[in-house]
């Protein structure tokens, strides 16, 4: 989350804490409306962990809740 609290600091001259308060108000809001396995991404993203394999692992889950 570093990496985004520095680009927002950048972008729109917040504080550390302000820009982190933002982020985590603006991700709390995005995981409430979006289903849960997306959600999870978007948490782990903001955390900088590999988001389940990526955009393949994503396609890949994404294919099997569809059962293709």
């Amino acid at each position: 989350m570093d990496e985004i609290i520095k680009f927002v600091t950048e972008k729109t001259g917040l504080s550390e804490e302000q820009a982190k308060s933002a982020i985590e108000a603006v991700a709390g809001f995005a995981k409430e409306k979006l289903p849960p396995g997306i959600a999870d991404q978007v948490t782990g993203f903001l955390e900088g962990k590999e988001v389940g394999g990526g955009l393949a692992g994503m396609a890949a889950g994404l294919k099997d809740k569809l059962g293709l």
